[in-house]
């Protein structure tokens, strides 16, 4: 059945014009009145609903039932990783919420190629997070990844939260095998991982993250690329 995000409060009965971006994909895909689609807006579960009535430029549907089912992953994890160039941090967003990630912020490091501020810095995000609402209407969450504004990584690791698991991506000498961090620590413990964007994190950036209480975490003896390395590290962490 087609799901859709709808960014409004919804209840049983209620009659509603759907939000703009949800209205333009109903009609693209020429759904009729008296077809079902399933709706759900991030605050648990998802429903079903009736559609009344299909204008030129909104779609009207009447809510039929909920169910309270979610698919999201044992563990919460969070990654913040330095921008990849290009589209890749499209990718890197849309394989991260089909895979659970809980949340994704874009860095400013070093070696970051892409750099954004101001009003620019602000559309990207908008636009990731537009890419996060498609990837779960079509994997079927129906928690939606929140896509953090773009900020510096020394401003990051200042904010990083102490009340998880902590690490960086690092292949630097002394590095644990993620693999065993993961075992020792409860399995409803979030984790937040740093990862670097192409070419890495600097000497400097990793022995800050270091300094902040991050563990640096290897993921084995070949070189991934820089959104690999952040899919693969979520895969083994969401379990």
């Amino acid at each position: 059945m087609p799901r859709y995000f709808c960014d409004a409060p919804l209840h049983l009965g209620q009659t509603l014009s759907l939000p703009e971006a949800a209205a333009r994909h109903v009609q693209v895909l020429r759904h009729q009145p008296g077809h079902t689609i399933t709706l759900f807006n991030g605050l648990g579960g998802e429903w079903q609903a009736n559609i009344d009535k299909m204008g030129r430029q909104d779609v009207v549907v009447t809510v039929l039932s909920h169910e309270a089912v979610e698919r999201e992953a044992p563990r919460a994890v969070h990654l913040a990783v330095g921008m990849p160039a290009n589209e890749r941090m499209d990718w890197l967003v849309e394989k991260a919420t089909e895979l659970g990630v809980s949340g994704i912020t874009p860095l400013h490091t070093a070696h970051s190629v892409l750099r954004l501020s101001g009003e620019r810095a602000q559309k990207k995000q908008a636009h990731w997070q537009a890419v996060a609402v498609a990837a779960c209407e079509q994997c079927g969450r129906n928690q939606v990844p929140l896509v953090a504004p773009v900020q510096n990584l020394e401003a990051w690791l200042g904010k990083a939260n102490d009340a998880a698991l902590r690490c960086v991506l690092s292949l630097a000498e002394g590095s644990r095998p993620l693999t065993e961090v993961l075992q020792d620590t409860a399995t409803d413990w979030p984790v937040w991982f740093l990862s670097g964007p192409e070419g890495g994190l600097s000497v400097a950036e990793d022995a800050r993250a270091r300094e902040a209480g991050f563990v640096p975490v290897s993921l084995g003896h070949r070189v991934l690329r820089a959104e690999t390395a952040a899919l693969a590290a979520l895969v083994l962490a969401a379990g």
